[in-house]
């Protein structure tokens, strides 16, 4: 073979090969793409078929739905139409109520009617009994029909004209208690006039001792001790026959209790001597001192009142030492600022002056022993000199009407300076002025005709009458209890009021033999 034929038919084998790839791969490129076209129509075919089958469902979903609307709205109609048919029952229910109704009232008319001619004819017998009646009464009495009416018309004007006078009374005090909170002087005058006042003053400390022995040595030799005692302090020092205690004498309550903590103190010490004493006295008045400043401090602090001077807030701890009526009067004076500060925001009044006025009401109560004139007073000049508003100054001055009141604030004062004194247990009454109120409750009833037993109760707030019942009817027993209470009124005095109670029993008792 010759040689320029190999690479000739190299070239030949290589393309057929070449061709013979070329085809297999074309033969398999048009196999993966008729695969392929059969794979997407299958996938077209399958899409169709959900979609197809999700529109079904759709469908279905919403007849159901419409469906469900439409039962809804039936049921909402029946519902409707039932009641309908409940309120058309209860409106036929209610007319034949109406004509039930209609019917029994013209029958109570008519039988109305009838009672009215009843009533006529009675009346018409009536009339003419009282005219029998009256000429029967003329005859007995030997007075005329116009003798008698003036004679009982004088007598009905003079109840008439008690009875008003106490209802005019009684629509004031009402008036008073609604009155608008712009009449505030009306309100005030209206509690100013319920005041009342009482003073009172303790003036001993009781000590007690543990032995009898105890007082010769406080009497000391030849009453050295004692008289030590008696100069350091400025309190008398009372050694009697009253066992196991000795009594201390003073109208100043600050040395009282300066004397009987510094007795206190040497008697359970036991050392008692001039040198003793003295040193014993002026540790008890630091003490005392200390006291009234913490006592003044929340005095102030408790009611709100700031700005004091510190000689005011000593002298309202001085105060803690004081009593009027057995009430301590510090603790007084923080009820009186409470109730004038509540009293002064109601009417509109200024409450820090209110409340300031009525804290320092009683300032003159610490040291009135040491001046003259009387603790409103006192007060006045103290406030002054401590350079509190005139308003307070003026509050404080006229809480007893020692000077005209010219202010709001000074009225609500002096209304709870009374409120404060006399709310119940907040001062006490001496048994003597107790007996002789109770005493003369009794005596005022016992001097009434037809009375067989009194009784005066519940601490004198209540007269309790038992009458004769043959000789005071039940009418009488009224007239009786009003003529008793008025008689308390104009004869006695009295904080807060008084019940009378008139008590009339029958009794019928027999005896089976």
């Amino acid at each position: 073979m010759h040689t320029w034929l190999l690479p000739v038919v190299v070239a030949i084998a290589a393309a057929a090969i070449a061709y013979l790839v070329y085809s297999n791969k074309l033969n398999a490129a048009q196999a993966k793409i008729a695969e392929d076209r059969s794979e997407a129509e299958r996938l077209k075919q399958n899409a169709v078929e959900e979609i197809e089958a999700e529109r079904r469902e759709l469908k279905l979903a919403a007849k159901e739905e419409a469906l469900k609307l439409r039962e809804q709205v039936e049921s909402e109609l029946k519902s409707q139409r039932d009641e309908l048919d409940k309120t058309k029952r209860r409106l036929e229910e209610r007319e034949d109520r109406i004509e039930r109704l209609g019917t029994e009232m013209d029958n109570r008319a008519r039988n109305l009617r009838t009672r009215e001619q009843e009533i006529e004819v009675h009346a018409e017998q009536a009339r003419q009994l009282v005219e029998e009646q009256e000429r029967e009464l003329q005859r007995v009495s030997g007075l005329t029909r116009q003798q008698a009416k003036e004679t009982l018309l004088a007598e009905v004007e003079q109840e008439i004209t008690q009875d008003a006078n106490q209802l005019v009374r009684q629509k004031i005090a009402k008036a008073e208690e609604e009155a608008d909170r712009k009449a505030n002087e009306i309100i005030a005058w209206a509690i100013q006039r319920c005041a009342v006042d009482h003073t009172a003053e303790s003036t001993v400390s009781v000590v007690p001792l543990p032995s009898d022995d105890m007082k010769g040595r406080i009497i000391g030799r030849e009453g050295r001790n004692i008289r030590a005692f008696e100069q350091a302090t400025g309190v008398d020092l009372i050694v009697d026959d009253t066992p196991e205690a000795v009594v201390l004498s003073g109208f100043d309550p600050v040395r009282r209790e300066v004397a009987r903590m510094s007795l206190e103190s040497l008697i359970s010490d036991g050392r008692i001597h001039p040198g003793r004493i003295e040193e014993s006295v002026a540790r008890a008045r630091e003490e005392i001192e200390e006291k009234m400043k913490i006592a003044g401090e929340q005095a102030t602090f408790e009611t709100g009142v700031s700005g004091l001077h510190p000689e005011l807030v000593r002298l309202l701890g001085k105060l803690h030492f004081r009593t009027s009526y057995g009430q301590n009067v510090l603790k007084h004076s923080i009820e009186v600022a409470h109730l004038v500060g509540a009293m002064a925001g109601e009417c509109g009044a200024r409450v820090a002056i209110a409340r300031r006025a009525g804290l320092l009401h009683d300032i003159g109560k610490a040291v009135d022993f040491e001046r003259d004139g009387s603790h409103a007073l006192i007060g006045m000049e103290i406030c002054r000199s401590r350079q509190e508003p005139e308003a307070v100054v003026h509050a404080v001055a006229a809480h007893h009407e020692e000077i005209p009141m010219e202010s709001i604030e000074a009225f609500l004062v002096q209304a709870a300076d009374a409120i404060s004194a006399a709310r119940p247990g907040a001062r006490r009454e001496t048994l003597e002025s107790y007996l002789k109120r109770l005493e003369g409750l009794e005596g005022i009833a016992k001097s009434f005709t037809g009375v067989d037993k009194c009784y005066a109760i519940q601490a004198g707030r209540e007269l309790r009458v038992m009458v004769k019942p043959d000789q005071v009817d039940d009418q009488t027993a009224h007239k009786l209890a009003k003529q008793m209470a008025e008689r308390i009124q104009s004869e006695m005095e009295y904080p807060g009021q008084i019940r009378v109670t008139v008590i009339r029993e029958k009794r019928a008792v027999e005896y089976a033999q």
